[in-house]
Formats: structure tokens, sequence, C-alpha cells
């Protein structure tokens, strides 16, 4: 289980419910350039969903969607999963940070400190999945240590999923 209030030193973390699905919608509507290359727009549905949603066999205690505050204002949010694929190991199935906020260390300090924390408990690593076609989000995981460990195709779409080593 984890201690999420601990994975960050200068957000305030919480968990997010249903109640908070308008400000994680918003936040995600200030990301065109995510949702154009993921051939998608950002619903209430797709977010709601996003809550409720855990891979096979994951216990929703093991799941962590998270919001990342500076006093009133999100910042990001961030989906975790402890222990998938295997307890030596977190998955960030979504983190995404606000647009207004982006290419100034703030997405890359919030990774940063969450691999601190989750080494100190333990892991060993934490996965993700990154659209291929995406320059954006293959820059920023590269340059936050993360490496791609296997080509995953998802309905003709090609998934890099990659590691970071803790």
């Amino acid at each position: 289980m984890l201690d999420y209030v601990k994975l960050n030193n200068k957000y305030l973390v919480r968990r997010m419910t249903e109640r908070d699905a308008e400000l994680i919608l918003s936040l995600c509507r200030g990301n065109s350039l995510f949702y154009e290359y993921a051939q998608a727009e950002p619903t209430l549905e797709q977010v709601l969903g996003d809550l409720r949603i855990s891979p096979p066999g994951v216990d929703m205690q093991d799941k962590y969607y998270l919001g990342f505050f500076d006093g009133e204002t999100l910042v990001a949010v961030m989906d975790i999963i402890d222990g998938y694929p295997n307890p030596e190991i977190a998955f960030i199935g979504f983190f995404m940070v606000d647009a207004a906020l982006q290419g100034l260390g703030n997405g890359s300090f919030i990774i940063m400190e969450t691999a601190e924390y989750l080494r100190s408990i333990g892991k060993t690593a934490i996965r993700l999945g990154i659209d291929s076609d995406n320059p954006q989000s293959n820059a920023f995981w590269r340059k936050n240590g993360f490496l791609t460990i296997a080509e995953v195709d998802n309905e003709g779409h090609t998934i890099l999923l990659a590691e970071k080593k803790l």
C-alpha cells in the first residue's frame, strides 16, 4: 500500500474521486497535443472510466488516481498501480501536467520525487506505456530515465512499454 502523500514534498497529493472528474477533465482539455496524438478527445465519461479501471487481477485498493495540488490549483494527475505487473514494480497508467505548467520542470520534479519514494519502499522499477507517435511524451519520459523494454501493438498503434530502474 502506498503512502501517497509522501510521493511529493512540494505539492499536496490527494486521491481523486468521481467528485473531481470535472477538475481532471479541465486539466486534460488543456493538453490538446496529447489528445491529438492519441486521436481522441477528453470526455467526462473517459475520466470517470479512468478513475474506475484497473488492470486484470489488480485490486482497486492498489490503484491510486492522484492529484498534485499547489494550493487549490491542480498541477498534475497521476494514475499509479502499486505492485503491477509484480510486487516490485509500480505502473503509471496516466500522467499529465497542466499545459500552462509544462516545460518548467514540474512534471520531471513529480516523477523524480515519486521514483525516490517508490525506491524507499522497496520498489525496483516503474513502468508505463508511451504513445510511439507522440514526440513530446517520448522526449519527456526519456529525459526522466525511462527506457523502452518492449513494443506492444494496440489495435494497429504501437505503444512503447518503458521502464525506469530504481
